[in-house]
C-alpha cells in the first residue's frame, strides 16, 4: 500500500489569529500576537512579554459542553480542540452522533505539558489535605493524552488515537505520523496537530536558562527578531495548530477541497553526540534530517520554492541557516527564499510546529510568502551565508509549488516535512 496523501483541512488557535482566515490575514500583513503580560510582570519575570490566543467565554463555550467546562483550565487542551474540530469542519467532515465509532479516521495531536495549572491546583488542593475536592476532572486534563482524548471523544475517532511529544519537533511530527498512517493503508483520515499550554509556570523554566529576551518588555511587537543581528532571545508562546489528511482516493471521492499533498519527510536525532546537547543541534543530524526528507519525498533540493524555518532569534539562527545550505548544497544564487513566523507569534514551542505548518499550507495554496518582520537589520553572519533577497521582508505574492517546513527541538531532536500543491486541473 502506498496511498497519496493529501491535506484537506486546517485548523488554527494562534496568538495573531484564532481563525484560519484572521490568521491568514495576519501573517501576510506582518500582524503581531506578541504583547505584554502583567503576571510575568508581577512574578519578576525577565521576559514578560509573551504570545497567547484571545478567546472570548462565548467562544470557547461553542466547542465544550457546560459540564465539560466546569473547572477546566487547561489552556492547552482548549487550543487544541477548538484547532481540531475547526480542522474537521474546514475539511467538510461531520461528526456522527451514532453509537459506532469512526473506524477509518483517527487523530496524533501533541503536546508538552498538559493542563500544568490544573496541576498546580490539584498539588495545592492535596498538601491542604484536600483529595476530597479534587474532583473527577484533574486526570483526563493533566495526562498528556489529554487533548486527543477529548478530540476524538467530540469526533468519534476509532482508528489511532494518540498524543506524541518531542519538544519544539512535535507538531512537524505529529504531521508525518499521520502522513505514515494513511500512506500504509492504516487509516483513511488523520487529524494531526499539536497544542501548547500558555502561562508562567510553562515558561517559567525557559526564562531561568536566559534563552528568553528581556530587552523589549515595552515594545512587545519588537521583541521576536529572527534572524535579526538585534535578536536576543525567543519570545514564549502557546496556542494549537491542526490538520486534516486524507488519502487521495478519499478526498476526490468526497469531492473534498484540497489545499496541498504532503510527499514526505523525515525525524531522527543528533544523539547529544558531537556537537549536540540537550539545548544544541547536532549540525551533522539537522544536516541528514533534510537531506533524507528530500530523498524520501522524491524531491530535489533545487526544486525547492520556501523554507519554513525553525529560527527562533536566538544565536543558533546564523547555525540553522549554515545547516540549510550545506544539506542542500545549492549555488549560492538559487537558495530558496527562508522565513520565519516566530516574529509574528513568538515560540509556542510544542504547538509552533503545527502553528507554522498551517502557515506553510496557507501560503502553497493561495501562492503568497510571508514577511520576516523585525530583521529589518539582518544578522551579517546569515547575510554572508545568503542573499538577503532570500529573506523577505515584505509580503510576496507568487505561486509555490514545494514548501519544506522544519522543525528542531530540546533533546537535539529534528523533524522535516515536504509540502507540495496540489495541481488542480
Amino acid at each position: 500500500m502506498d496511498n497519496r496523501v493529501v491535506i484537506t483541512g486546517l485548523g488554527v488557535c494562534a496568538p495573531n489569529g484564532t481563525t484560519v482566515n484572521e490568521f491568514s490575514d495576519a501573517i501576510k500583513n506582518g500582524i503581531s500576537g506578541i504583547r505584554h503580560q502583567p503576571d510575568l510582570e508581577a512574578l519578576n519575570f525577565s521576559c514578560q512579554i509573551a504570545g497567547t490566543p484571545l478567546l472570548s467565554d462565548e467562544r470557547i463555550g461553542q466547542y465544550f459542553t457546560p459540564l465539560e467546562l466546569r473547572n477546566l483550565n487547561s489552556t492547552g487542551i482548549i487550543y487544541g480542540v477548538i484547532a481540531g474540530l475547526d480542522a474537521w469542519q474546514d475539511a467538510g467532515l461531520t461528526i456522527e452522533n451514532n453509537n459506532e465509532p469512526d473506524w477509518d479516521s483517527g487523530t496524533i495531536f501533541g503536546t508538552g505539558t498538559s493542563g500544568i495549572d490544573k496541576f498546580r491546583w490539584a498539588i495545592n488542593k492535596i498538601d491542604a489535605l484536600e483529595i476530597k475536592k479534587l474532583g473527577s476532572s484533574v486526570v483526563i486534563q493533566t495526562m498528556a493524552s489529554g487533548v486527543s482524548a477529548f478530540i476524538s471523544g467530540k469526533l468519534g475517532l476509532g482508528n489511532q488515537v494518540s498524543t506524541n511529544s518531542s519538544a519544539c519537533a512535535t507538531g512537524a511530527e505529529s504531521i508525518l505520523m499521520a502522513y505514515e498512517r494513511i500512506k500504509t493503508g492504516q487509516a483513511t483520515i488523520m487529524l494531526a496537530g499539536s497544542t501548547s499550554d500558555s502561562g508562567p509556570y510553562i515558561w517559567g523554566g525557559f526564562d531561568a536558562m536566559k534563552v528568553c529576551t528581556f530587552k523589549h518588555n515595552h515594545d512587545p511587537e519588537k521583541g521576536s527578531r529572527p534572524m535579526s543581528a538585534t535578536a536576543s532571545g525567543f519570545v514564549p508562546g502557546s496556542g494549537a495548530g491542526a490538520l486534516v489528511l486524507e488519502s487521495l482516493e478519499s478526498a476526490l471521492a468526497r469531492k473534498a477541497k484540497i489545499y496541498a499533498e504532503v510527499c514526505g519527510g523525515h525525524v531522527n536525532s543528533g544523539g547529544q553526540r558531537g556537537l549536540g546537547t540537550m539545548t544544541a543541534p547536532n549540525p551533522t543530524a539537522v544536516q541528514r534530517c533534510i537531506q533524507v526528507a528530500l530523498k524520501n519525498a522524491g524531491i530535489e533540493a533545487h526544486e525547492i520554492d520556501v523554507i519554513n524555518g525553525h529560527l527562533t532569534a536566538t544565536s543558533k539562527d546564523a547555525l540553522e541557516i549554515e545547516n540549510w545550505k550545506v544539506a542542500l548544497a545549492l549555488p549560492d544564487d538559487s537558495f530558496p527564499y527562508i522565513n520565519s513566523l516566530k516574529g509574528m507569534i513568538g515560540h509556542c514551542i510544542a504547538a509552533s510546529g503545527s502553528i507554522e505548518c498551517v502557515a506553510s499550507i496557507l501560503e502553497l495554496s493561495e501562492g503568497f510568502i510571508f514577511p520576516n518582520i523585525n530583521c529589518e537589520d539582518l544578522n551579517p553572519e546569515i547575510t554572508n551565508l545568503i542573499d538577503t533577497k532570500c529573506i523577505p521582508q515584505t509580503l510576496i505574492h507568487q505561486p509555490i509549488n514545494i514548501l519544506v517546513k522544519a522543525s528542531f527541538g530540546f533533546g537535539d531532536i529534528n523533524a522535516c516535512v515536504i509540502f507540495k500543491k496540489y495541481p488542480h486541473e
